[in-house]
């Protein structure tokens, strides 16, 4: 009976079903960066429309996670590193628990920045130093890992960033790495009751000096009743068979001048049939789902030059919206890559933190924690600027109408929970 439930509630989130408005993962309940949920607030202040904010020891590029009554955080905090689960009601704190030392950071890059992963039962969290570990609910530790204790010291310049996926009972964690290490990248699938290894397969390369290294997250391709892990970095993406790792196919071009600094940052976002990659700026390719072997040429939807840095896109099947650095934004057609609007700034500065679809509107955060709320639509118009003033690398979660916000110095739960 229990592994039924664990089995259950780890299939809706395979599904894309996101039970009263969840955020259970990195970019949302699809991955994508967009979400159901209704009836936003549309402005807000440090004061302003606050249900509540908690104090954060330090920044960190980990989103927060939402199920229900429970949000959870990967938090640094000195040498130390903790997963926080925060009551959603109240902010008042249910339970921290202890996942390592070694936090060091690198610029933007501390130990925190993989997000955790819940199927509304446990959760699961990695470091950037490697330790994966399970909880329930109730904070009692199920298993833990050493990832590099197992399989070698990680290798990235700037330190370890992917968050896991979840698919089913089986978690995906993708090392892929070359600028400190001459050891191969590698994709693990990892049993999510045990915490044991299912397989591990290789993921060859021939990019040189930085450009092995990727700080994406994997993510699930469903099309035509067939599941695929798409993973991206080291000059290629590639898809991957969820049962045993093996690779299906391979699509290079996102390094076309072989440039010796080309890691990526922005994860792949797939909709329907459809997977869109970045890379390090140009080019942001489309693929059609359904290749085997070289599908460089062969897939090749659509590709343009105007592609992210850091922030990964958000689309939700008709558009497809790309945010730069430095805050300049496109919306293009999902499927064909025309441009609907493009090359609009929103406010000046520099932007880390991935932009949200919800409730019509497209959310978009700077660095200096003002999140300017758009139009999510063929016609570019900024509804409303607001502005918490303190530094912001997290993307921002929604559910139940509220919008969850980690600055430097806190979180936020902005408006008011819809049916609560």
């Amino acid at each position: 009976m229990i592994r039924g439930l664990f089995v259950a509630c780890a299939c809706l989130l395979a599904q894309g079903v996101s039970p009263g408005g969840n955020w259970p993962q990195w970019r949302g309940p699809d991955a994508n960066g967009v979400t159901e949920a209704r009836n936003l607030p549309v402005r807000w202040s440090a004061t302003e429309n606050v249900t509540w904010k908690v104090a954060l020891p330090d920044f960190s590029g980990s989103t927060p996670i939402v199920w229900n009554d429970r949000v959870f955080l990967n938090i640094a905090d000195g040498t130390e590193l903790h997963l926080l689960c925060v009551d959603r009601s109240t902010g008042q704190e249910r339970w921290k628990k202890h996942l390592g030392t070694g936090n060091a950071k690198v610029r933007k890059q501390n130990m925190s920045s993989p997000s955790p992963v819940t199927d509304g039962r446990n959760v699961w969290v990695m470091t950037g130093t490697g330790v994966l570990k399970a909880f329930d609910f109730d904070g009692r530790e199920i298993w833990a890992r050493d990832i590099p204790k197992d399989y070698g010291p990680f290798g990235l310049n700037w330190g370890y960033a992917s968050s896991p996926l979840l698919n089913r009972d089986v978690l995906y964690v993708q090392v892929l790495h070359g600028m400190k290490t001459d050891d191969p990248s590698y994709v693990l699938g990892i049993d999510a009751r045990t915490g044991k290894t299912r397989w591990r397969v290789e993921r060859p390369t021939d990019a040189v000096a930085e450009s092995p290294d990727s700080y994406t997250t994997p993510a699930l391709l469903r099309y035509d009743g067939k599941e695929e892990i798409v993973v991206s970095g080291g000059d290629y993406v590639t898809g991957h068979d969820p049962a045993t790792g093996a690779e299906l196919w391979r699509a290079g071009g996102l390094n076309p001048a072989k440039d010796r600094s080309y890691r990526i940052v922005a994860s792949p976002i797939v909709m329907g049939s459809m997977i869109y990659v970045p890379s390090r700026v140009r080019p942001l390719i489309a693929l059609k789902a359904g290749g085997r072997g070289d599908i460089t040429q062969s897939h090749l939807a659509w590709a343009t030059d105007q592609g992210p840095d850091v922030p990964t896109p958000a689309v939700d099947g008709k558009y497809i919206f790309i945010l730069n650095d430095r805050g300049i934004l496109w919306c293009r057609d999902a499927r064909s890559g025309a441009e609907i609007w493009g090359s609009q700034r929103v406010r000046p500065g520099t932007y880390s933190a991935s932009p949200v679809v919800a409730d019509g509107k497209l959310y978009v955060m700077s660095e200096d924690g003002v999140t300017t709320v758009l139009s999510a639509g063929p016609e570019f118009r900024v509804l409303a600027e607001n502005d918490l003033a303190d530094y912001t690398l997290s993307s921002p979660a929604i559910s139940d109408g509220q919008i969850f916000i980690r600055t430097q110095k806190f979180l936020y739960c902005i408006g008011k929970r819809q049916g609560s």
